[in-house]
């Protein structure tokens, strides 16, 4: 069946035709082609057409689509059951392997979704210090708990209404939000709410309103803010675990949070999260401590089991300098086909994540984000969907590549925006 066909039927019986609001289309507009398979950098739709992918699934893909050592992984956990609901050894390991890769990690807990994940910190954190103010920062995404739906980037900013129907006031009214990259902000608010302010939340690279990296000495003054207060830093890396480095953006820009909440890559493809950190702030979790959480699902065997695959091919030496250096050609050579063509046109990467921006350069705020021109992102993610090659379908995304691009995938794509860029002129 046809992509149009398959979007009509899904309409039907699905809220916009699609399981998440980010894959809906509707800010690039257009048909989102209905997938049936993929391997290695590829992705293939209902009508048969191949794309090169830098979406990877919204990141968890690092080592490739269907790599064979995930997939015998997962087939093998499979055989034995697809669930106990109850304590295993492979997630034994795996606690043990994140603690050991992470560099903040004492103690872990398995969840079942990024979101489940930073929910869980938030709860932590106000459990372990009896407060009830939560600082983020706009544009910045956690997932869709209502604590952390206000001024959120990801889908709610794609759809023009960053925060959310159905979130009391009362709820929104204990987030305080600030702008990303502005010590002096969070500087000012310590100074008068510190010992009112349980936690601050970010990404330390934020990918949910395009790639925006930190500014030198915002992550620092975080940490050091929290520490002074009696404050809890909770890095979102549901992202960048396992994406900017091994250790993550902690390890990259050596700052310690409290808490750490991770997902997507640690489950290779597959529904697994995990919230972790310091040991006496774990152990207020149920059932040491009075701070409720549960999963039936958490920790399956099958999710484990691929996210162990791929945390051991991540190991190997020399993965991430190859996969940032096949990720920065892509960004450097579409910078030069953008000039070429002259658009005003910027990009950047950190690791596997890369941003692209029709701006002169790259943003370092949510403000910044938002000067960018939507509508000629529009016409060239089509552009180049047209050519196979399949971008996140929002301006206000991050991208990914996998260990499985290389130089033809490079130079294919290279290609593909050549002539998207002249028609977006």
């Amino acid at each position: 069946m046809k992509n149009q066909d398959l979007f009509e039927r899904a309409q039907q019986r699905i809220p916009a035709g699609v399981n998440s609001p980010v894959r809906a289309f509707r800010a690039v507009g257009g048909t989102p082609p209905f997938f049936e398979r993929a391997s290695g950098a590829h992705l293939w739709d209902a009508e048969g057409r191949r794309y090169i992918d830098y979406l990877g699934s919204w990141g968890p893909m690092v080592v490739g689509h269907t790599h064979p050592a995930v997939v015998e992984a997962v087939q093998e956990a499979a055989s034995r059951a697809l669930s106990f609901g109850a304590p295993t050894e492979a997630e034994v390991e795996l606690a043990e392997l994140l603690c050991r890769l992470v560099p903040s990690l004492e103690m872990v807990r398995l969840v079942s979704s990024g979101t489940e994940a930073t929910m869980t910190a938030i709860r932590l954190a106000r459990g372990f210090t009896a407060r009830s103010l939560i600082v983020k920062f706009e544009g910045c995404y956690h997932g869709h708990a209502d604590a952390l739906l206000v001024k959120a980037g990801s889908g709610a900013l794609t759809f023009g209404n960053p925060s959310s129907a159905g979130v009391p006031a009362d709820t929104a009214s204990h987030t305080l939000v600030l702008d990303f990259n502005s010590t002096d902000q969070v500087k000012r608010l310590f100074e008068t709410r510190g010992r009112d302010i349980a936690a601050v939340i970010v990404e330390p690279v934020a990918g949910n309103m395009n790639l925006v990296l930190p500014a030198a000495g915002f992550l620092e003054t975080l940490r050091s803010e929290c520490t002074r207060h009696g404050a809890v830093l909770i890095l979102d890396e549901v992202m960048t675990g396992f994406r900017v480095a091994l250790g993550g953006a902690q390890a990259r820009f050596g700052i310690r949070p409290d808490l750490t909440t991770l997902g997507k890559v640690i489950g290779g493809g597959l529904p697994v999260g995990a919230v972790g950190g310091r040991r006496e702030i774990m152990e207020k979790i149920a059932p040491l401590g009075p701070v409720y959480q549960a999963g039936t699902l958490s920790g399956n065997p099958v999710a484990v089991a691929a996210g162990l695959a791929t945390l051991k091919l991540v190991q190997q030496p020399g993965f991430y300098e190859k996969l940032e250096a096949v990720t920065r050609a892509l960004v450097e050579g579409l910078q030069a086909e953008a000039k070429k063509a002259g658009v005003a046109f910027s990009a950047q990467s950190i690791g596997s994540m890369f941003g692209v921006y029709f701006r002169a350069s790259p943003p370092a705020s949510f403000a910044e984000v938002m000067q960018a021109d939507r509508e000629r992102f529009n016409r060239f993610f089509h552009e180049m969907l047209n050519r196979g090659v399949y971008l996140a379908p929002s301006a206000y995304e991050a991208g990914f590549v996998s260990a499985a691009h290389g130089s033809a995938e490079i130079e294919q794509t290279l290609g593909a925006a050549r002539a998207a860029f002249a028609s977006v002129k």
